[in-house]
């Protein structure tokens, strides 16, 4: 996930949360956003 830009690593999270993916992959690529301290530029929804 390290190769992914900022951008892309956003789209994916939220085309997993689209796609209904499962949640241990939502949970590293929100991992990898809060690494970046990119979780102000992403909504959240529950």
């Amino acid at each position: 996930m390290r190769k992914l830009s900022d951008e892309l690593l956003i789209e994916s999270y939220y085309k997993a949360r689209e796609l209904n993916l499962s949640p241990e992959f939502i949970d590293l690529i929100e991992s990898e956003i809060n690494r970046r301290s990119l979780y102000n530029k992403i909504k959240r929804t529950s």
